[in-house]
């Protein structure tokens, strides 16, 4: 992305962010009834916020409001009183700020349905992670393109739901280019323990939090074919050089893709098999068919679209990206992943930069 147009994103974004003097965040709305969008209720509440979570399926609405928990989702966690959980988008977006915390693939609809009952001038606190397949658009430009009354913001990092509803210390970043909505938002979403640190690049918050998901595949299948924590390390490292010439690409600072949103979501998952994503790798690298595994989940493992959208967005920005791209071969295009994994070994050893492929 030239200077120009990297210019004219920001300014759009910075425009979008601007919120009213008068405006409040006593009520936090948040779409998405999985365990992340569950676990951003607990915190919500626990800043003293009141909540309202959307869920699209009628018994997590059910479960939450008659016995306090989220027994498909976020099962042993007890939910504070003060959280509501509803079946309608109107009455989630009726709020001073709205959490979308649905899975990336679906947060267009989801925008589109609710967009007739979102308040001029509420802001959108992104917390999806991921490319939109159809048209190659960051989650922000997304909701931009369906939501033009509403501020962006992404709130992304290293983060576990598990962990975080359990009130485990977290870090994570709160991207938007107005410093005082940035502001606005941490003071209604902070506590002790949830530490939101601010950020004027939502462009690079976005980008580590979707590549991320297809490198954690790529780790995952090191680990269940047994290469090593050599082979590992070499993929995280060769990944982060991939997250930050896609990053660059599309306008981001190089400052945000080293920090929580970048190398540290990429630490956290691509080491846990609490992480979806890196789970999936060690099936696969198993032996494991995808779709059998993935037949086997309730939740989503956002990877597995990313890795599409993630090289098309490449292809179109000339920015060459190899293990996503074996990623992509094995999980869509029907690749056999020891010839994957052979092509990739037999890669020109070229100079160790950013810049190189």
């Amino acid at each position: 992305m030239c200077d120009k147009q990297a210019s004219s994103v920001r300014q759009d974004l910075r425009a979008r962010s601007e919120l009213p003097k008068h405006q409040g965040m006593e009520k936090i709305g948040i779409i998405g009834g999985g365990a992340w969008g569950t676990a951003l209720a607990i915190v919500a509440r626990r800043a003293g916020r009141e909540v309202v979570l959307w869920a699209h399926e009628d018994d997590v609405v059910a479960s939450i409001n008659t016995n306090r928990e989220n027994v498909s989702y976020l099962p042993g966690v007890t939910l504070d009183a003060g959280i509501k959980a509803t079946g309608s988008l109107a009455e989630a977006v009726s709020a001073d700020a709205v959490i979308l915390a649905a899975p990336s693939q679906h947060l267009r609809s989801l925008c589109e349905q609710a967009a007739p009952a979102w308040r001029r001038k509420v802001p959108a606190v992104i917390c999806a992670k991921g490319i939109e397949q159809r048209t190659g658009l960051l989650m922000g430009e997304v909701v931009a393109d369906v939501l033009p009354q509403a501020p962006i913001t992404i709130l992304s990092g290293p983060t576990f739901a598990a962990e975080v509803a359990a009130d485990l210390p977290t870090a994570l970043t709160l991207a938007a280019e107005s410093t005082r909505l940035r502001q606005r938002l941490s003071d209604a979403l902070a506590t002790p323990t949830f530490r939101i640190y601010s950020s004027d690049d939502p462009i690079g918050a976005q980008v580590g939090g979707a590549v991320k998901n297809v490198l954690a595949i790529a780790c995952g299948i090191v680990v269940g074919r047994r290469f090593g924590d050599n082979t590992r390390a070499a993929i995280m490292t060769r990944g982060l050089a991939e997250i930050t010439r896609l990053g660059l690409a599309k306008g981001a600072n190089m400052e945000t893709l080293m920090g929580l949103t970048g190398v540290g979501d990429l630490i956290l998952t691509c080491h846990s098999m609490k992480s979806r994503n890196f789970s999936l790798g060690v099936e696969l690298g198993q032996g494991r068919d995808a779709a059998d595994v993935l037949s086997e989940r309730t939740s989503v493992a956002e990877g597995v679209f990313s890795a599409s959208s993630v090289t098309q967005l490449a292809g179109r920005l000339g920015v060459d990206m190899p293990i996503c791209l074996a990623v992509d071969a094995v999980l869509n295009h029907g690749l056999d992943l020891d010839v994957a994994i052979s092509a990739l070994m037999a890669r020109p050893m070229k100079s160790e930069s950013v810049t190189a492929g």
